[in-house]
């Protein structure tokens, strides 16, 4: 399939063709012909490499009534996104060779994204003893991410064991970062209106806590850490003092944490139940500022899915996330493009290269040049519209901006040369799977 891209604005505002062949860039300029191609006109469209999410619960195996490896590539190729990280907390966990490698067989199967798995630390998410680290990164796989997502290596000997062993192939841990006695029970935000709201409170130094032993960990034994979903201003500086001593940490902020704040918790809708929870508005602003500066490296969507009647309940009963991978660049594009913070060039950054580099993905170094895989988001930032669930694509619909206005519209995804979006839509299945 030959693709000729026409008058795209690159992050650099650079505006250009781009000729896509074989599944890579075969040529970049002005003026671009190709016979035969399958023009798209990018006209005023913001070109970035596809987006990689390096956090993405798929489900799949055990909870697929709540998500597919197939519904979710579908969700995150309509947002933009070229590859995703699957969370290892299905059933049976992801602490196998076996289990991950059927997750990553499912994701080539359909194609509409890259799929890499992230494996589990600990047996069964338990965190008593250590997975078969070994060999999923052995396996057909690959794993380079381990996380316990969803819990917390809560045992420090454990953790440094797991951040030793981790680097002996070059791979990182990506802690959730949440010291279970300080959360028991916890629904939201710790604070003045959980107290009002009659809500068991949700302490920002669960986080920080672990934070700060982590990153002394990894300090004393000279490793890569990754700090999942950092939500507080807390967090913020000891990842700053972190970085600041030359330790090899990185982290990701969701974009939900970006833009939302523990005032909605106030209508007790379910919806806004997230973990780690919404925090105040002194945090949401901390977190953008440490993003434009570095000091947090990437957005990651933590799409968490959830069948209907798990969230639409009483708030006490309601399981905790949201899903993000559909919103996930206009979020970023309402909470720091517009606000000046990050320019396009930062958002290719955080959405796209940085979360390859951490979760050692290829083809995401050099985009658009040539040469490269074809891995392309066309992206229209003018566009604005209120978010409706005809947005969500895979089989999750608990997302928290259903009926707000946000800015933005993918109008094309490529994958590897292969369009997954067109014209705003999604192509079918039996397309995209035969390339």
């Amino acid at each position: 399939m030959t693709i000729l891209i026409q008058g795209a604005t690159l992050p650099t505002g650079e505006t250009t063709d781009l000729l896509v062949e074989g599944g890579v860039i075969a040529e970049r300029g002005t003026g671009i012909t190709s016979a035969g191609a399958q023009v798209i006109d990018a006209s005023g469209l913001q070109a970035l490499p596809g987006l990689v999410d390096l956090h993405t619960h798929l489900r799949e195996p055990g909870f697929e009534q709540s998500e597919t490896v197939l519904t979710g590539s579908r969700a995150a190729a309509a947002g933009g996104f070229t590859a995703v990280h699957a969370m290892a907390n299905t059933f049976p966990v992801g602490d196998t060779a076996g289990v991950v490698e059927q997750v990553a067989s499912l994701g080539a199967q359909h194609g509409y994204v890259t799929v890499r798995p992230i494996g589990a630390v600990t047996v069964g998410l338990a965190g008593e003893r250590l997975s078969e680290i070994g060999a999923m990164a052995q396996s057909r796989a690959q794993v380079r991410v381990f996380s316990d997502d969803g819990m917390c290596v809560h045992d420090p000997l454990l953790m440094r064991r797991a951040l030793e062993y981790v680097s002996t192939f070059g791979g990182v841990v990506a802690q959730h970062a949440q010291e279970p006695r300080l959360t028991e029970n916890a629904q939201m935000n710790e604070g003045e209106l959980s107290s009002r709201l009659g809500l068991a409170g949700w302490p920002a130094v669960a986080e920080e806590s672990i934070i700060a032993r982590d990153v002394l960990l990894a300090e004393h034994v000279g490793e890569r850490l990754h700090i999942c979903h950092l939500s507080t201003a807390g967090s913020v500086e000891v990842v700053r003092w972190a970085k600041a001593r030359g330790i090899r940490v990185t982290a990701e902020v969701t974009p939900h944490h970006l833009l939302l704040t523990e005032q909605l918790v106030e209508s007790y809708d379910p919806r806004f139940k997230v973990n780690p929870p919404l925090r105040r508005d002194e945090d949401v602003h901390a977190l953008r500022a440490a993003l434009a500066d570095g000091t947090i490296d990437i957005v990651a969507t933590d799409h968490a899915p959830h069948p209907v009647e798990s969230k639409e309940c009483a708030w006490a009963e309601a399981s905790f996330g949201m899903v993000g991978l559909e919103s996930a660049l206009s979020v970023v594009q309402e909470s720091v493009v517009d606000s000046g913070q990050l320019d396009w060039s930062d958002v290719a950054r955080v959405l796209s290269s940085a979360p390859a580099q951490i979760g050692l993905l290829e083809g995401y170094a050099a985009a658009f040049e040539v040469g490269s895989p074809a891995h392309v988001t066309l992206y229209d930032p003018s566009a604005r519209s209120d978010f409706g669930i005809e947005r969500l694509r895979g089989k999750g619909i608990n997302s928290p901006y259903l009926g707000r206005s946000l800015p933005g519209r993918v109008v094309a995804t490529l994958h590897g040369g292969v369009p997954t979006v067109l014209d705003g839509e999604l192509r079918p299945a039996e397309e995209v799977a035969r390339g």
